[in-house]
């Protein structure tokens, strides 16, 4: 099943909806789009943590 992360999960007022066929596809993208929306220039282990944690089966949405 697809995969999807909700950036403003991670980053308050982000919009994105960045989705891919598994994890790995979404972490691709989520570290081009940190990169060109955020100005994040590297990943850290922490932060592709909290990313990988936030990332759902399509369609599902975390709790509050």
């Amino acid at each position: 099943m697809a995969k999807e992360l909700r950036c403003g999960e991670l980053m308050p007022g982000c919009d994105a909806v960045l989705e891919g066929k598994d994890e790995s596809e979404v972490m691709t993208k989520a570290a081009e789009h940190a990169k060109a929306a955020h100005g994040l220039q590297q990943i850290t282990p922490e932060l592709a943590g909290k990313v990988r944690s936030a990332i759902r089966e399509k369609g599902t949405s975390q709790s509050a």
